[in-house]
């Protein structure tokens, strides 16, 4: 009866010997990971001539001996992707100029184990390339005649101009006028005019009551947007 018992918990013994081996072959097999958590910011700007700096924070297993992570711009040719620095743990960063392409980009991240690559991830993200727009101003603005009779036109005229190493009239821009009476807080729409060769603009408008007038340009993705100085305009009744 003793050998019995002693048979059967020697089975047993054996049995969780061959259990908890099995675990640790299993343990020992675990696929190595990686993988690109965030990346900050998304989409990357990049504004004028400045610099913008992105982070990408990446996850790995703890059998990974390294990470390296490269970004290349997608359907752009490139001789080779850059790569990124790392500033901490696996944590990398990438500066981005207007030298850059804009659009859709790739990062991929590398787990290298006794120098061999053993796990990949990719994510995507994208570029953005704000450029400077161009300053502009109107230039002699005038609404015209300075004194009118009610209901008879004012005409307004003045220069659009952008600064390019020196003022320089923009032509095909549109340019609105503005109209605020005598006594009000707020400005009207009142006309609407094309710039012409050399930036000039022409346009007119009926005249009912006393007040002053503007141009205003609102700018475009090249141009900034801008307004003329002010004129006033006298409205005065027919049987004056």
């Amino acid at each position: 009866m003793r050998k019995i018992a002693v048979g059967i918990v020697s089975a047993l013994v054996g049995a969780a010997m061959l259990v908890s081996g099995g675990g640790a072959a299993m343990a020992k097999t675990k696929a190595s990971t990686v993988d690109i958590r965030d990346i900050s910011p998304n989409p990357v700007v990049v504004k004028g001539d400045s610099e913008t700096e992105a982070f990408f924070k990446v996850d790995a297993s703890s059998d990974v001996d390294n990470v390296k992570l490269s970004v290349t711009p997608l359907g752009v040719r490139t001789l080779r992707a850059q790569e990124a620095k790392q500033v901490e743990s696996w944590r990398f960063s990438v500066p981005f100029n207007s030298d850059d392409p804009a659009g859709k980009w790739r990062a991929t991240a590398q787990a290298f184990k006794d120098g061999k690559v053993v796990a990949t991830d990719e994510a995507v993200f994208s570029v953005e390339i704000q450029q400077d727009k161009a300053e502009t101003r109107i230039s002699r603005f005038s609404a015209d005649p300075y004194k009118v009779r009610k209901g008879k036109s004012v005409w307004f005229s003045g220069r659009l101009q952008v600064d390019d190493e020196g003022w320089e009239g923009v032509r095909g821009e549109k340019v609105n006028v503005y109209y605020r009476a005598n006594g009000s807080s707020g400005w009207k729409w009142v006309a609407s005019a094309t710039t012409k060769w050399g930036g000039k603009f022409t346009t007119k408008s009926r005249a009912w009551k006393s007040g002053t007038f503007k141009a205003v340009y609102e700018g475009n993705d090249e141009l900034q947007g801008s307004e003329s100085r002010t004129d006033y305009v006298r409205v005065i009744s027919w049987r004056h």
